[in-house]
């Protein structure tokens, strides 16, 4: 479906704001398009962990560039992935680094991606973001809800919370702070239950809303109204 439509979808069902994340310069740039295109979209520039071989000055360049943007909001998604192998520890912790500075440089929140990679993901922003806007996309480390919650970072939830097996991240979900929670859909990927199998879309973070409206005891509407202004302070929209 052409972005145009998903977009107008989305905004039939109530979801009015979309933030494009860029994982690599082409994306990036796609993304900085959409935003331009579309008055309700937003974007989010950096190199994914799977592409951090061979980062570069050249890519500080044109984050730095693409990150000055009116519409960019984020400097992401960068991290660690150490479950595909893609690109080697080395070059993503130097790429994940070097992305951390330049949201700071921009005074931009950093969305994180981080696979397999828990303790150096968090011992690297300890020591690189600290009092930092950090945003924990697809967020998959309920065993350290804890210190999140104590550090203060956005904990951005995305269709697995609906899966039956995910038992621990639904029990973090129920006791993280609710002035810290965010919804996704990291399209087209991770399709909440009962889309989960198909290609995800903008317009089914409303599956994901309600589960999470359900874990928490609060009706659906309280959930978007607390997300929703979440979004806004985390993301200046």
């Amino acid at each position: 479906m052409p972005p145009a439509e998903l977009l107008a979808e989305a905004a039939a069902a109530g979801v009015d704001r979309v933030i494009a994340i860029g994982v690599g310069r082409a994306s990036a740039e796609r993304a900085v398009a959409l935003a331009d295109e579309h008055p309700g979209v937003f974007c989010a520039v950096g190199v994914h962990p799977h592409d951090a071989d061979g980062y570069s000055r050249a890519d500080d360049r044109w984050i730095r560039e693409l990150g000055q943007h009116p519409k960019t909001v984020a400097v992401g998604e960068c991290g660690l992935d150490y479950h595909r192998g893609s690109s080697s520890p080395a070059a993503q912790r130097r790429a994940f680094v070097a992305q951390l500075a330049l949201a700071r440089e921009l005074a931009l929140p950093v969305v994180i991606h981080s696979r397999d990679a828990t303790a150096e993901t968090l011992d690297t922003l300890a020591a690189e973001a600290e009092g930092h806007p950090v945003v924990l996309h697809c967020f998959s480390m309920p065993e350290r809800a804890a210190e999140v919650a104590e550090r203060g970072y956005w904990t951005s939830f995305a269709g697995q919370l609906t899966y039956r097996s995910a038992e621990d991240l639904q029990a973090a979900a129920r006791g993280l702070p609710a002035e810290r929670l965010l919804v996704e859909t990291d399209s087209p990927y991770l399709a909440p239950v009962p889309r989960r199998g198909r290609p995800n879309r903008p317009v089914n973070v409303l599956h994901t809303l309600e589960f999470l409206a359900a874990l928490r005891g609060v009706d659906a509407r309280t959930m978007d109204e607390v997300t929703t202004g979440n979004a806004e302070r985390a993301f200046g929209l």
